[in-house]
């Protein structure tokens, strides 16, 4: 089942990454879709994540270094460690973050057309034009979008220029969620939850080659493994077709118990 983790690295490199100039700020990526819209043209890569829930233990590694990496308060968890009950009776943890969705509901409802899918399937944020009025966040049904109330911790002066791709630093009176660290993945790099899961339950998956990876190199073919340990998509009856799957085991269903 394992195949070679380099096609999966190679489309890693994608787009142009960030250019560091010193103190000057960070170069603002080429966007090839207009605002509020889905754009018609495609990247080499289209991105998703695999999360195997008999891995996680919950230590939360994942939502610090989002946090770290995105310099993100205390309240703000793009990615957000659930404590849920399987059928059995048993418990779980399951980390939820944005599942950037091909049919988004936050994309639909937009006024300012703010939110929009870039050409990688990514849901994304122009912070430049949301007017904050949040009614993204009572679209999403997995409450994975947050308001920044408050000023967000002050980044060091090289990240002078938030951009959609890396919204750092995080502006007041806006909404912020996950970005699936569109930054590291177009130079090559693991997104920051993939790379702090201790227990390399949480995989990046490339759906053009159809190729998925974890921080420890295992490399897997993602039908066949999506099919082989009976994978699933959250709230999937509400038809938002998620580019997130999780892996209980055997198509337990789950049932949140209680907030991580």
């Amino acid at each position: 089942m394992a195949v070679s983790r380099r096609d999966l690295l190679k489309g890693l490199g994608g787009l142009a990454g960030l250019l560091f100039a010193g103190a000057v700020g960070v170069s603002r990526f080429p966007l090839t879709v207009t605002r509020g819209q889905t754009s018609r043209k495609k990247a080499d890569r289209q991105w998703g994540m695999v999360v195997d829930l008999r891995r996680c233990d919950g230590c939360k590694e994942c939502t610090g270094a989002c946090q770290v990496t995105h310099y993100l308060s205390n309240d703000q968890e793009w990615i957000k460690v659930y404590e849920v009950e399987t059928e059995n009776g048993g418990t779980v943890f399951m980390p939820r973050l944005c599942m950037h969705c091909e049919e988004a509901p936050c994309l639909k409802v937009c006024p300012t057309a703010a939110t929009f899918k870039n050409d990688q399937g990514l849901i994304l944020i122009d912070q430049d034009i949301c007017i904050g009025c949040r009614i993204c966040m009572a679209a999403c049904p997995y409450e994975a979008r947050y308001f920044n109330w408050w000023d967000p911790p002050k980044p060091p002066g090289v990240f002078d220029n938030p951009m959609p791709e890396f919204p750092v630093p995080q502006q007041r009176g806006t909404v912020g969620k996950c970005v699936l660290c569109v930054h590291y993945t177009n130079k090559g790099r693991l997104p920051a939850c993939v790379d702090a899961c201790r227990m390399d339950a949480i995989y990046i998956a490339d759906l053009t080659t159809g190729v998925m990876t974890n921080r420890s190199g295992e490399t897997y073919q993602l039908r066949q493994y999506l099919q082989e340990n009976d994978a699933f998509r959250y709230k999937e009856e509400l038809n938002t077709s998620p580019r997130v799957w999780y892996v209980t085991g055997h198509g337990q269903s789950l049932d949140r118990k209680s907030q991580g």
